[in-house]
């Protein structure tokens, strides 16, 4: 498998998400100590003003560091799941029109990661995937919620499909699927139901190599148009 990543942004994020994160803390310090000095109120408005923008770069520092600075990276865990791939396919990160594109014999796959922990369910009434359990406090300060798994999934589809008819494929072979891969080997996934297909980590290279055998899909065209718009 051929994998090509955006290294020069990988670091790029990394470093804002260290700078952000520390900038946070100094931030969020210089509020705590005018909280404890202020017995009288008088930097009531600029001590919560400090605490509030302290939390929202803790929040924007977390947010990159999660994604590009805390090894192994999303990125990793992708290649890493599909390790063993023949050079048939190629993994993109961060190189193309959505963050993780895998192009091959099964088709063409829009990868979206989630690391959480706990019980991992699809909510069949409310339509969405739903997180219980896992750790209180990697929730709280060092972990992402899943958001909107079907939501993103949607957007990433239709960012698929501009994409691929941005670098020349015809409408009849634009036919990209996201996929749900959840990384977190300490989460237990049931996604019956999900309009969305999901796997995980240790499933994920059966998954591609299922729908190889069930797909009838030349890729070199599209790699090929895919490498064109890469280099120039």
């Amino acid at each position: 498998m051929k994998i090509i990543a955006n290294e020069k942004l990988i670091k790029r994020n990394n470093r804002i998400g260290q700078i952000t994160s520390i900038g946070s803390l100094v931030v969020l310090a210089v509020g705590m100590f005018y909280s404890f000095k202020d017995s009288q109120g008088t930097y009531m408005t600029f001590t919560f003003t400090t605490l509030i923008l302290g939390f929202i770069l803790f929040q924007v520092g977390n947010f990159y560091l999660n994604r590009f600075g805390k090894s192994p990276r999303p990125d990793e865990l992708i290649s890493q799941s599909l390790k063993g791939l023949d050079d048939h396919y190629s993994l993109y990160h961060y190189t193309t029109g959505v963050s993780h594109l895998l192009v091959g014999p099964a088709g063409i796959y829009s990868i979206l990661p989630y690391g959480q922990e706990g019980t991992l369910y699809y909510d069949a009434n409310k339509k969405q995937w739903r997180q219980k359990g896992g750790n209180f406090f990697m929730k709280v300060f060092g972990q992402e919620g899943m958001g909107r798994p079907v939501g993103e999934a949607e957007i990433a589809k239709e960012e698929l499909e501009r994409y691929l008819l941005k670098v020349g494929v015809s409408k009849e072979k634009v036919t990209g699927s996201p996929v749900l891969l959840f990384t977190n080997d300490r989460a237990t996934v049931e996604g019956e139901g999900s309009p969305v297909p999901y796997t995980t980590s240790e499933k994920f290279k059966d998954f591609i190599r299922r729908k190889a055998k069930e797909a009838d899909f030349d890729a070199e065209p599209v790699i090929e148009l895919i490498e064109q718009k890469r280099k120039k």
